[in-house]
């Protein structure tokens, strides 16, 4: 009898295991969707900027110019 119990306990420890070990891996799929998300944001962002940089007919400007005038 007392086997069987042994059994039962380990069966139910088992089973609270793989609970909170799906509940972890979808918390970490959700996370590594919305990273995914942000990153194809990013890289849209900067495909944006790049061609917004590259369609400008303003000539090159060198930080130096930017300078304050107490420089």
């Amino acid at each position: 009898m007392e086997s069987l119990h042994r059994i039962t306990s380990r069966l139910t420890e088992l089973e609270i295991k793989a609970c909170f070990t799906e509940d972890l891996v979808e918390s970490l799929n959700r996370l590594v969707a919305r990273q995914q998300d942000q990153i194809d944001r990013l890289l849209r962002e900067i495909v944006r900027l790049k061609d917004q940089g590259q369609a400008g007919d303003a000539p090159q400007r060198s930080l130096r110019d930017e300078l304050p005038p107490h420089y």
